[in-house]
């Protein structure tokens, strides 16, 4: 990741063009125009980004697919069932774009080469189907690192280089890699009918901070406000430039807090009465069989997605064995679960019976858009289940 620790501010340069533009604002107001014909095109530039048209589209029939794969996390002897998921919950569902929200590999590559292999492993599935895809990071895509030179702005411009790839670089100066968002064409027009947020949730929490550690603290990370306000302000730039609120879905992947209290009904009491209460009014369904793992700072982007209102749900993974999906005060909290098949899962015989994905089905003819969401699982597609390893020999390249 790069710029850790960094928040945006005001600096001097954004101060002498925030003046710029003030002065010119005011030069048009006294010839009688209005001031806010600036207003688009000034608050893109100040996020770093012009707002352009939706590369994505829906359907004739106002439909759109999204699939989710989550934690595939293997080297590049990737265990044979995790391609062979992928391949059929495409195949079954035939999606109009997929996430792979994070931990999309881990540690065990020796070389750059057998990184680009290990990546090569989990977007061949899409690739080969020709399926618009792009990825999130999550804490473990660099745990090669070390020893292979490549970091996370290195694995993006691998992921670019993909014909059927839509990641761009994202903003200078955020915290993470690839912060971006990717809007999605009406079946007719040039209206945005939806929008999907991709954002780089990090890795691990810093030692100090103000010189005090984080003993007794979970240890991962989380979104830092310079993120929760690009999005924030970047929301109301696309309101502005398309004269409505364009509902949305974020994926990142370490959970927020509220996944955890959403599911106990609670922010202190963790007690089976306390979530069966949950469970009835925020309509939980799913699977919890490990504790949320987020970062020792609550990030903030949940206040933030509802006093915009246009996030309709926010899903992450990095927990594998959790499945459940809830409403929490109108916006969807949920898991994807765990596609990898060379990663943890359940204990014993049970390890690998929660390996899936998520589908997500949108109706641009449906108030809010997103129609359901549901997970799908190995055990569905007839897929060995046996807890043993079944690693093969990596991909081709294809001469990337």
């Amino acid at each position: 990741m790069s710029n850790q620790n960094e928040n945006t501010r005001l600096d001097r340069r954004s101060f002498i063009k925030a003046g710029g533009m003030g002065t010119l604002a005011l030069t048009m107001a006294a010839a009688g125009l209005p001031g806010d014909l600036l207003v688009d095109k000034a608050q893109a530039e100040e996020l770093g980004e012009e707002i352009e048209g939706p590369k994505l589209a829906f359907n004739s029939n106002g439909k759109f697919k999204v699939v989710q794969f989550n934690d595939t996390q293997d080297d590049e002897r990737i265990d044979r069932r995790t391609i062979e998921l992928m391949e059929k919950v495409l195949d079954a569902e035939k999606p109009d774009f997929v996430v792979l929200n994070g931990d999309n590999i881990t540690g065990g590559c020796d070389t750059e080469l057998e990184m680009k292999q290990a990546m090569n492993n989990v977007v061949q599935p899409m690739e080969k189907r020709g399926i618009r895809w792009a990825a999130t990071f999550g804490n473990h895509d660099e745990d090669s690192t070390a020893k292979t030179g490549m970091d996370e702005e290195d694995m993006l411009k691998f992921y670019m280089n993909y014909k059927h790839n839509m990641n761009v670089p994202g903003k200078k100066g955020l915290t993470g890699t690839g912060n971006m968002n990717l809007l999605i064409k009406q079946s007719s027009g040039n209206g945005a009918a939806f929008n999907l947020w991709l954002l780089d949730s990090g890795r691990y929490a810093p030692k100090t901070i103000a010189g005090q550690d984080f003993k007794g603290y979970p240890t991962w990370d989380w979104l830092r406000f310079n993120q929760v306000n690009w999005y924030y302000e970047r929301s109301k730039v696309i309101e502005k430039k398309y004269g409505y609120k364009v509902p949305s879905l974020v994926f990142i992947h370490i959970p927020l807090w509220e996944h955890r209290f959403m599911w106990w009904g609670s922010v202190d009491s963790r007690t089976e009465e306390g979530h069966n209460l949950a469970a009835a009014r925020h309509q939980i369904t799913g699977e919890r069989n490990e504790d949320e793992c987020p970062g020792p700072i609550n990030s903030g982007l949940f206040t933030a997605m509802l006093d915009r209102g246009d996030v309709k749900g926010v899903f992450c993974g990095h927990d594998h064995i959790n499945t459940y999906c809830g409403n929490y005060y109108g916006i969807l909290l949920g898991y994807s679960g765990n596609t990898g098949f060379g990663t943890y899962g359940l204990s014993g015989t049970d390890r690998n019976r929660l390996r899936g994905a998520r589908v997500f089905h949108l109706d641009e003819n449906h108030e809010g858009v997103l129609v359901d969401t549901h997970m799908v699982f190995a055990k569905d597609y007839g897929i060995d289940l046996t807890a043993n390893d079944q690693s093969i020999d990596p991909l081709p390249l294809d001469g990337k």
